[in-house]
């Protein structure tokens, strides 16, 4: 008895007796899952120690990993955490400083909603400090955000630095003094 491994199916015996399935692959029907098997070509003649390879055989990857032309069509995916760290982390501290102001401001991530605001550009606060950039009103603007972030029910928030931004000096006044107010800082 002699055999043929093809393409369409594993192994077709070359009998009379063929069965309903084995004359579909004998026929060469198409397979869908065909291509998940790699392509050889081999006989197996009267003798099976010496099979016959024929030279232009090749062997595909069944499975593979993301090719690199799948990966380049989507090259900006963000990464899982990424993904997730706006809902881990949901309220996000914002704070900036410019010459003659200080600004300070909580965000739900998710939604891009304010939830607490401070400035001391802001009138009532204007006019009753006597410099609106020192060490007092900075820690004017935690002690305010601390306060309406907890009128709000928000009592956990995030920083996360710019880079090459330490949190020292103004930035770490306002930092504390929220801290010290009750609101709890998630790293």
């Amino acid at each position: 008895m002699s055999c043929l491994v093809s393409s369409t199916c594993s192994l077709v015996p070359i009998d009379s007796n063929l069965t309903r399935s084995n004359r579909s692959c004998k026929l060469g029907s198409a397979i869908s899952w065909q291509s998940s098997f790699p392509k050889l070509s081999i006989e197996i003649g009267s003798v099976i120690s010496s099979p016959i390879v024929k030279k232009d055989s090749f062997v595909q990857a069944a499975w593979t990993r993301r090719s690199r032309g799948e990966a380049a069509k989507r090259p900006n995916r963000k990464s899982w955490k990424q993904r997730t760290d706006m809902y881990m982390r949901p309220f996000l501290l914002n704070v900036f400083f410019s010459r003659k102001f200080i600004h300070a401001k909580v965000m739900h991530r998710p939604t891009s909603k304010v939830i607490s605001v401070a400035t001391t550009n802001a009138r009532d606060i204007r006019t009753n400090i006597p410099s609106l950039v020192d060490n007092e009103a900075c820690r004017l603007i935690g002690k305010l955000i601390a306060e309406r972030s907890m009128e709000a029910d928000v009592y956990a928030v995030s920083y996360e630095p710019r880079k090459g931004e330490r949190i020292e000096g103004k930035l770490g006044i306002v930092i504390d003094t929220i801290k010290e107010h009750g609101i709890i800082f998630v790293p």
